[in-house]
Order: C-alpha cells, then structure tokens, then sequence
C-alpha cells in the first residue's frame, strides 16, 4: 500500500525503512511523508540476543573528564550485557547533523542515549519510524512529551551550595554558571538566587557571568569577578571544570583559597578531591545517570513500559578545604 501510494517500488520502501542510504533525497522524504501519516511504525520489541548489540551515545563534547564519567556510566550496563557502545561526539552543538541519523538508522542499534542534545520533530519521527527508541540525559531544553528523560535536581545544587557559603558568612557571591540557553546552567543559577533569597540578601547582577561549563570559561569570567574594585569573597562555579579555571585565575592575582576566595564547584568529579586544597562541591551521580538512561533504553527496546517518563536523582554537597568563613575586613 505504501508503495503504491507514493509510486515507487516495494524493495526502495524497504529501504527506506531499514535506513538505507542508497534512496533519492527527495524519495525518501516522500515515503518518509506517507509513513507518518499511515502512522506506520517498526515492531519496538527487539530481541537484545539478536545481531547488531549496539548502543549509541550521543554527547554534545567528548573531551572533558566530565564526558568519560558519563561513558562510563553508559559502559558499566552495557559492557556486562555484552552490548557495544557507539560513541558520537557533536563538536559542542546540541543537536545531531542529518548525516548522523542516515548513519545510525543504517546501523539499527538497539537505541541512543543523548547528553545534552536532542533532535528536531522530523529526526525523532524518523528513528521512531525505525523503532529506535532513545533516553535525554541532562536536557539541554524543554522535552517534548513522552520523551524519556534522566537527570538530577540542578535547582537544589545550586540551593544547597550558595546556602552553605551563606552560612559561612559571604554576602558578595560570585556566580560562573554555564550556557544560560541550557536548562540545568539555568536551574543552577536560580537555585543560587533562592537562596539569596530566602536569606534576604540582594543579589549584584555585575558578579553573575554566563560561559560555558569548561574551564576556559571558569579562567576567563572567574578572572573578571576577580578584577572588579569590589571582588566577591566567594565563586560558587557550574562545573568543576569552570572551578578549576577560577583557581588558576585566583592563583595569579596572589589570592589564596579559602582564606581570601571561597570556592564550590559542581558535580563531584574524581579529580576535586586531589586539589590543593579539595574543592568543596555538588554531587551530580554522572555515573548513576548514565547507567540508568542506558538501562531505560534497553527496557524500551524490549518493549517495556518505564514506570517513568522522568528520573531526576539528587544532588548532595560535598564540603572540603575550599571553602571557609568570610575573610575579615
């Protein structure tokens, strides 16, 4: 019926359907159009002992310490369930290029796990189409319905952190967040503002900067906070990596952590407890998270049903030697 409603062959359909790469562009987008509104969908269940035991991962940048905790997480479930780990690196953008969904629907994994990346209307329809099921960790924007997604409380992170230098005695709070275009950067700075305030403390808008979550960023508006004529006595940074960064910048203007610079990162990577002195930090389970976005997938591709559509782990802080009561006047 498909075929002879758009008028072309069975085996071109098929192709098509089997994410083929040897179809016309503008074939394919018109059996693409009549699928979906046949509203024709591969059979989800797939049999995890079948051939092509694979995963995708999907990640917006590879190159962090942050990104293998990540891969780690995804290679703890899969590796014992003797399922390969394809890995996709986006080169910093959100969203996959078309040439990576004709790829992946020619290699028909068993599903993907995204970090901080999502798809357009038509790429979710087209691994729909191929019942390719997949799992957002750490949003990087609003999820359409009935997309499976895992993340943790970023709001309650950037809670608890400003509320512990608060306790410390800093009411000048420094604040290097993320991309303020992405959710969990946003959530973390908000939660930093109530915090404010639910202790009546008015927030400075010049010592609040917008980066990225690397530590270049961490150096570059670390370093500015740091140069203003009335420097914050405390940085409470969106990443340990941005954290990094505001240590070296505090280093080369002779600041020492904590007695001048109070200092809480964010995400608890294994290299923070090795600083001199160990940085104070939020706890995202990066590992946990991953893990488990990998195991809904498989689920998915079983034909299960998750008891959820959303997972959102907690956020803990860890409080080390970067952090201390404000310097006196």
């Amino acid at each position: 019926m498909i075929a002879r409603e758009v008028g072309v062959s069975v085996p071109t359909v098929s192709k098509v359907l089997n994410g083929r790469t040897d179809v016309a562009p503008a074939t394919r987008a018109r059996v693409e159009e009549v699928l979906a509104r046949h509203q024709y969908r591969k059979p989800t269940a797939r049999s995890l002992t079948r051939s092509g035991r694979l995963i995708e991962l999907v990640i917006h940048e590879a190159d962090t310490i942050w990104a293998m905790e990540l891969i780690k997480g995804v290679e703890r479930v899969a590796g014992p369930a003797r399922i390969g780990v394809v890995l996709s690196e986006l080169g910093g953008s959100h969203r996959p290029r078309q040439e990576w969904i004709d790829d992946v629907m020619a290699r028909r994994p068993l599903g993907v796990v995204f970090v901080l990346s999502e798809l357009d209307g038509r790429q979710r329809e087209q691994l729909a189409s191929r019942g390719i099921p997949y799992v957002v960790v750490d949003t990087q924007g609003e999820i359409p319905r009935g997309v499976h997604t895992v993340g943790s409380n970023n709001w309650n992170g950037g809670l608890i952190a400003t509320r512990h230098l608060i306790a410390l005695g800093h009411r000048r709070i420094g604040v290097v967040a993320g991309p303020r275009d992405i959710l969990c950067s946003r959530a973390r700075v908000d939660g930093y503002r109530s915090a404010h305030d639910e202790a009546g403390i008015q927030l400075d808008p010049a010592i609040a900067r917008w980066g990225n979550f690397r530590s270049e960023a961490g150096y570059e508006h670390g370093g500015a906070l740091l140069d203003l004529p009335e420097r914050p006595t405390a940085i409470f940074a969106g990443s340990d990596l941005q954290a990094l960064g505001v240590v070296r910048a505090a280093q080369e203007r002779g600041l020492r952590i904590p007695e001048d610079l109070s200092l809480v990162g964010y995400d608890n990577l294994p290299i923070t407890e090795w600083l001199n002195p160990p940085l104070t930090t939020v706890t995202q389970p990066l590992q946990e998270m991953a893990g488990l976005a990998t195991r809904l997938v498989l689920e998915l591709a079983q034909g299960e049903t998750p008891s959820s559509t959303h997972v959102e782990l907690g956020t803990e802080l860890v409080v080390r030697g970067s952090t201390g009561p404000v310097p006196a006047a």
